[in-house]
């Protein structure tokens, strides 16, 4: 009995860090990708700029041990993939606001 108990609770535990906890932090770190583009006011494909002028780039493996893991870089493919993120054609960034409403993401 102890150990199916146990057992299940190990898995619960394993479900939790593998599935819950990095969907939760993605979400989060959605929210914080589109506030960056908001607050630097790229919005438009005038306006667009790259991601590392936007502070959203991957860490490097050696920064990566010492701070844990961004999810930002994440964040912005699954954006670009869903069309919220927009290219320009000389590979620039920007949020389309419309799609981003339209998405149903901010609700």
């Amino acid at each position: 009995m102890q150990t199916a108990l146990f057992v299940i609770v190990i898995l619960g535990m394993l479900i939790l860090a593998f599935v819950v906890i990095p969907r939760f932090l993605i979400g989060r770190a959605m929210r914080q990708v589109i506030r960056i583009f908001r607050e630097s006011n790229t919005t438009t494909s005038t306006t667009a700029k790259t991601a590392d002028e936007l502070g959203i780039k991957a860490k490097g493996v050696m920064e990566g041990v010492f701070r844990g893991r961004d999810y930002k870089p994440t964040a912005l493919n699954l954006l670009m993939n869903a069309e919220i993120v927009q290219t320009t054609d000389n590979g620039k960034l920007y949020l389309s606001e419309e799609r981003l409403f339209t998405s149903g993401i901010e609700r």
